[in-house]
């Protein structure tokens, strides 16, 4: 009887080392943290032999730019979807692509991850980048923006924004979430595993709530930084992370013209004039029709006239010259009382000619209150006579 007893508890023994989580001693975060290094085993043959029941079947539309490049790249997508035998159709009259099970698909969640390429196929997504959807730690994220602010030029700054100057920004999201971003019209699309997803689509919708993405981009560098430190995993990182206060510079804009509320009376306004209560006070409602048209033609003409005048004024203006102003010598005037020395005016001159300035000296007049020159200039005029 004691060998009776004593297999059933060992049986028992190894059923609860089979399943710690029922064991208090088993610690909670060893449980709900992944081992590095831990990859999920594929999706094979022998897991579903029997294949699916049911048929399954996704379309979806794309629009004409993309017409070209998807006839183009079909037969590649084909060849990609046949390994998992999944088939695929391209309709270009009505636009459509259409992916749909096999009898010999095996993997239920092929056809999930055929309609997921064929969605960012439609998006632009450049199929390279698509078809590493077929891959189990690659997921897929369409984010709807259009519908997030309602001024489209405000929309377009932010889409902008997102992008960066020469795609900056957006390259850096990309480095830090290890996805790929495309921004095509209404929708971004992201292509990456799980966790860079989650913060892809935060970054984008912080980002068209009018917060920068810089801000966020600083927020997942630190981040980035702190999981290297195994002793922080386990840690609160807030009193790591920045926090950015929204600070509203811009004053409030007051309307050009301010509506002022007048005084409360329980009086109605007065009822105001008609056409007839007109006529009656300046006693026009009593004249004939023949001298009521009359005084009106009257009237136009008096317009008329003013309008006339008023046009030939603003037409003559052109003509009336402007006026000229006094003319102003630029030479100064010389001072008529001053008294000029004119022997320092000689010593001058005298001094100037003496000086080699790169000329030949210029040769000393005679002087003629010699009384040799005289008698000289004296008899050549006798004999001239």
């Amino acid at each position: 009887n004691s060998t009776n007893i004593s297999v059933p508890c060992r049986q028992n023994s190894l059923i609860w080392s089979c399943f710690p989580f029922f064991s208090a001693a088993v610690d909670e975060s060893e449980l709900l943290s992944v081992p590095d290094g831990w990859v999920e085993p594929a999706f094979t043959r022998d897991d579903n032999p029997r294949g699916l029941l049911e048929e399954s079947s996704f379309a979806t539309l794309f629009p004409k730019y993309r017409e070209a490049y998807l006839k183009e790249c079909w037969p590649l997508v084909e060849r990609a979807l046949g390994e998992g035998h999944i088939k695929a159709s391209l309709d270009l009259i009505e636009g459509s692509m259409t992916v749909c099970t096999t009898r010999k698909t095996f993997d239920p969640y092929a056809i999930v991850r055929a309609r997921d390429l064929i969605k960012l196929l439609a998006r632009s997504v450049p199929f390279e980048q698509a078809v590493r959807i077929l891959q189990d730690d690659v997921a897929c994220d369409i984010i709807k923006v259009g519908t997030l602010v309602r001024n489209r030029e405000r929309f377009v700054k932010r889409r902008q924004r997102l992008i960066g100057p020469k795609g900056s920004t957006l390259k850096a999201l990309e480095l830090l979430t290890n996805c790929y971003v495309m921004v095509q019209g209404n929708t971004v699309s992201a292509l990456g595993p799980y966790n860079g997803l989650k913060e892809v689509r935060k970054v984008v919708m912080d980002t068209m709530k009018n917060i920068h993405p810089i801000y966020n981009i600083k927020m997942l560098m630190i981040k980035r930084e702190l999981s290297k430190d195994p002793e922080l995993r386990t840690q609160s990182w807030e009193r790591f992370l920045p926090t950015f206060r929204h600070k509203n510079l811009n004053k409030r804009k007051e309307p050009k013209k301010k509506s002022v509320k007048k005084e409360y009376t329980p009086f109605p306004p007065a009822q105001p004039e008609s056409q007839i209560d007109k006529e009656l006070a300046t006693g026009e409602f009593f004249l004939r029709e023949h001298v009521k048209k009359r005084k009106k033609m009257e009237m136009i003409k008096v317009k008329q006239a003013e309008a006339l005048t008023k046009k030939k004024e603003e037409r003559n203006k052109a003509f009336i010259p402007p006026k000229e102003k006094p003319f102003q010598s630029k030479t100064p005037k010389a001072p008529t009382e001053s008294k000029l020395d004119i022997q320092a005016i000689k010593d001058k001159v005298k001094k100037a000619k003496t000086k080699k300035l790169g000329a030949p000296p210029v040769n000393q007049t005679p002087n003629f209150s010699d009384p040799k020159i005289q008698v000289q200039k004296f008899f050549k005029a006798q004999s001239w006579k």
